[in-house]
C-alpha cells in the first residue's frame, strides 16, 4: 500500500490512559511529538482513571485513544469494549496488552490494535502511524 499524505494541520490528539505513570509516559516517548513526519504533531491527554477517559472521549475531539489492559481496577479493554458500544464513530482504539499471547483477548474488545508490555517503541509507532493516519485521512475529508 502505497503511503499517503496527510493534509491535516491541526494537531492528533492522542488519549493515553494507564493508571502506572510511567507506562503513560513510555508511550509518550515512543511516539515522540510526531510519530511519522507525513502526520501532524500529537498532542497527548494523559488520563490516569476510567471516568476521565469516558469524560474525554464522550467530548469528543480525540483522535486516537491508548488504553493500558493492565491497568487497575479498570482494565483497558473493558473499556475499549464500552467505548466501542456506546461512542458512534468511536475513534481507533490500540490496547497495550500484557504480554504477546493476550493479543487474542484484546479482539473482544474491538480495538483496532494490539502491542504488548514491555513496550516496544517501533511496533508502537508502527501501529499507530497506521491508526492516525486512517483518522487524518477521515477527518480531513
Amino acid at each position: 500500500m502505497a503511503e499517503q499524505s496527510v493534509n491535516r494541520t491541526a494537531p492528533l490528539r492522542v488519549l493515553v490512559y494507564s493508571d502506572d505513570r510511567n507506562v503513560r509516559e513510555q508511550v509518550i516517548l515512543a511516539l515522540g511529538r510526531r510519530p511519522h513526519p507525513d502526520l501532524p504533531e500529537c498532542e497527548y491527554v494523559e488520563v490516569a482513571t476510567e471516568p476521565v477517559v469516558i469524560q474525554q472521549m464522550d467530548a469528543g475531539g480525540v483522535d486516537l485513544a491508548i488504553l493500558d489492559g493492565e491497568a487497575v481496577p479498570a482494565g483497558g479493554m473493558g473499556i475499549a469494549k464500552q467505548l466501542k458500544d456506546e461512542i458512534y464513530s468511536c475513534p481507533p482504539i490500540l490496547v497495550l496488552t500484557g504480554r504477546p499471547q493476550d493479543a487474542w483477548l484484546a479482539t473482544w474488545s474491538r480495538a483496532e490494535a494490539v502491542c504488548p508490555h514491555p513496550i516496544d517503541p517501533v511496533q508502537l509507532a508502527e501501529s499507530v502511524v497506521v491508526l492516525l493516519r486512517r483518522r487524518a485521512a477521515t477527518a480531513g475529508a
